[in-house]
């Protein structure tokens, strides 16, 4: 147990971002496994909003957040994948 004043505080303060953080941390593993269990283009929304509030609150670094974000925008990348644009023939015209 903490004896100075300080460190009392210092221990309620710690407690109460431990708190912060853990709840923080729950909901973004929720937004995490539903965008595994049924990724859409609007829950790789979610995951880049909580992604990014998670490096403001210091949770994630700005590298891991990066690698997070690219690792599930290739998820989506597989699902919707973009349709082959195909080449419009040409028209030849008649000489006379």
């Amino acid at each position: 147990m903490p004896i100075s004043l300080s460190a009392k505080k210092s221990l309620r303060k710690s407690n109460r971002n431990n708190k912060v953080n853990v709840s923080f941390k729950i909901r973004m593993k929720k937004i995490l496994k539903d965008f595994v269990a049924k990724p859409t283009k609007d829950g790789l929304d979610k995951v880049y909003s909580i992604v990014d509030k998670a490096v403001k609150n210091k949770i994630y670094t700005k590298n891991k957040a990066t690698r997070v974000k690219a690792s599930y925008s290739k998820k989506i990348e597989k699902i919707v994948k973009k349709p082959v644009k195909k080449a419009a023939a040409k028209t030849s015209k008649k000489m006379s």
